[in-house]
């Protein structure tokens, strides 16, 4: 008799920043999603069959979103989070590039100068003294 999924997985739930935009409001915010990471065990299950050795060769490692909904945090309406994403790799999450090395790639590859740092603007002698105290 084949063995279930799950007895070739370790289950772990996590929880995940996810940014969506409520379609309401049209405003976009942070989220966290719970989602639930199924690990491929080291060894395979006792009482495994051929059918299922070959199974688990060709297994990965996988999140499964569990939350469908979230509540807007500005006008407090729930809504339905796309369903693309409901299931993703572990091995392609690792690969992906954070927004800040990405647009950094995107401006070296342009030829365009990378933008100063953003300094502070110098106050003016009346907001850096000391005060007095009231008059």
């Amino acid at each position: 008799m084949a063995l279930d999924e799950r007895a070739f997985f370790l289950e772990k739930p996590e929880t995940r920043p996810g940014r969506y935009t409520c379609p309401k409001c049209r405003r976009a915010g942070e989220y966290s999603i719970r989602w639930m990471r199924r690990s491929k065990k080291d060894r395979l299950p006792a009482g495994a069959n051929e059918e299922d050795r070959a199974k688990f060769a060709k297994l990965r490692d996988y999140l499964i979103r569990l939350d469908d909904e979230v509540t807007c945090k500005t006008c407090g309406k729930k809504f339905e989070i796309p369903s693309q994403h409901s299931l993703m790799f572990v091995d392609q999450l690792a690969g992906l590039p954070n927004e800040a090395d990405l647009e950094r790639e995107i401006s070296i590859a342009s030829g365009e100068p990378e933008p100063a740092p953003d300094s502070k603007p110098v106050l003016p002698a009346r907001f850096t003294r000391k005060s007095s105290g009231w008059k």
